[in-house]
């Protein structure tokens, strides 16, 4: 291209300029242009649109420019204007780039075509508002939710349209939350165009000013969820329904256990009681035995002066036990009602020695020799006397129990141990008898598990209440011969500090 005369005053203008002539040829080219066609490895015809000679001869034979005729070069998009120069046959050519321009154009068409096809088919409704509340738009969804179409609600407050009860707590919280957070979210009521009120939730967002920030539009999102609330209503009443069914059940549960207690209350008493019944019975008989036998002896020789010792020990016996049932009996009742137990201190090697007392006679009748093995002045520990002593006494005649079925009258040995451990004292019944396997193990303080023919399957579980209503462990443990049963008691000076 040669320089042409009338290309100068655009020498220096930032947008691609060339002359061309008559036929549309390329005659020269600003700065623009050559910069434009480096980039691009291209020469000028290739960056004009493809009809520019046809263009350039429109323009020079109708005497007006033609503006806006769209090229691509690459990657880019050109607006280019065709404007006669008559005098000389020149057109000149001015382009510009405008990529970015169309794009941005072609992507807010888009977003309009996308924002319209949402308001218009979404059943959510899409509105916006002044600061203060009122409409100024509303997408075609008001009419199905609200009974009004856009352009009635158009400048019409929207809180004229909440319940009287939401109207004022909603115009504070929401001014308030839009203005600090710029978004609010709530949940309401609103009178339908036909007087009915329907359960809504909007979603609100605020539009700030650029510079001040100052919240001069909110669009809102609103969706009515009464259905969903009702369901909710439904649900809540229906746990209500089940909770008083469930209060119902419970309390027939609650008599229905009172009346298995009983039960369970007179076996136990029951159970309880017939140890010291039994220990009763065999005194009265022993002494019985011993009358008969002087009754004879006076009868062959009536000077004869006879010795009463042994009924008097044994009905001194039978006095002690019938005392220690009807002990058991109040006590026993009282701990299963939870009434106030006699606490006291105790030393437990008194307690243990009352309680193999108490099972002498039917260990000598089986020749079992009951050992002790005391510790050496023990602290106290505090309890019910009575009740250990029962407790002590049950795992006696279990002991004594086991070793006559190992052994019968063939001579076995039952010990008793107490000893200090940490903050507490043990005390052990360890037995020669057959033991027991692990599975009965598990099920020996089950209620009702017995082995005995005779038995209930009580004296156990009871024992375990017992200790552990006074916070200590009641536990068997096997060993190499016969088993060990394991109870360990607090000592009196850490439940006082307690």
């Amino acid at each position: 291209m040669t320089r042409d005369a009338a290309l100068p005053l655009l020498e220096h203008d930032p947008q691609p300029a060339a002359l061309l002539d008559a036929e549309g040829r390329p005659l020269d080219g600003n700065r623009a242009l050559s910069a434009l066609l480096e980039a691009h490895r291209a020469d000028t015809a290739a960056c004009l649109p493809a009809n520019h000679a046809a263009l350039a001869g429109a323009c020079l034979a109708q005497g007006r420019a033609i503006v806006e005729v769209e090229a691509r070069l690459g990657d880019r998009i050109l607006l280019w204007t065709f404007i006669p120069v008559p005098d000389r046959a020149r057109v000149l050519a001015r382009g510009r780039d405008a990529t970015d321009q169309l794009r941005n154009e072609k992507a807010a068409h888009r977003a309009r075509r996308l924002y319209r096809l949402i308001t218009e088919n979404t059943t959510d409704l899409i509105s916006r508002h002044t600061p203060s509340g009122v409409f100024l738009d509303a997408s075609p969804a008001s009419w199905g939710l609200l009974g009004y179409w856009p352009e009635e609600l158009r400048g019409r407050a929207a809180l004229d349209l909440f319940h009287d009860q939401d109207r004022d707590r909603l115009r504070q919280e929401a001014a308030a939350a839009l203005e600090d957070k710029g978004y609010h979210t709530m949940t309401y009521r609103i009178r339908h165009r036909r007087g009915h009120y329907l359960w809504f939730e909007t979603a609100s967002h605020a539009i700030r000013e650029t510079y001040t920030g100052a919240v001069v539009e909110v669009v809102s999102v609103t969706r009515d969820i009464t259905a969903r609330v009702q369901a909710e209503e439904n649900r809540r009443r229906l746990a209500e329904v089940v909770e008083a069914q469930q209060r119902r059940h419970q309390d027939e549960l609650a008599r229905s256990s009172r009346l298995i207690a009983m039960g369970e209350l007179a076996s136990g008493i029951a159970h309880e009681i017939n140890q010291p019944l039994a220990a009763i019975r065999n005194y009265a008989a022993a002494s019985q035995r011993h009358l008969s036998t002087y009754q004879a002896a006076r009868d062959q020789d009536p000077g004869q002066d006879p010795d009463l010792d042994k009924v008097a020990r044994g009905l001194d016996r039978v006095g002690e036990h019938a005392h220690h049932a009807s002990e058991v009996i109040r006590r026993l009742r009282a701990f299963l009602r939870k009434g106030q137990r006699r606490l006291e201190p105790l030393d437990v090697n008194a307690v243990a020695r009352q309680a193999i007392r108490l099972c002498a006679w039917e260990a000598e009748g089986h020749r079992i020799t009951i050992d002790e093995r005391f510790a050496v002045d023990p602290p106290s520990l505090q309890a019910d006397r009575i009740l250990l002593e029962q407790v002590l006494v049950n795992l006696l005649r279990n002991a004594l129990d086991a070793n006559r079925e190992r052994h019968g009258d063939r001579g076995s040995a039952v010990t008793v141990e107490t000893a200090l451990e940490d903050d507490g004292l043990a005390i052990r019944v360890l037995d020669q008898g057959p033991g027991a396997d692990p599975d009965t193990l598990e099920r020996l303080f089950t209620p009702f598990y017995t082995s005995k023919p005779d038995g209930l399957g009580l004296g156990l579980p009871m024992s375990r209440s017992v200790i552990e209503s006074l916070g200590g462990e009641l536990n068997a443990r096997p060993q190499e011969q016969g088993l060990e049963m394991y109870c360990r008691l607090l000592l009196a000076r850490r439940e006082e500090n307690r």
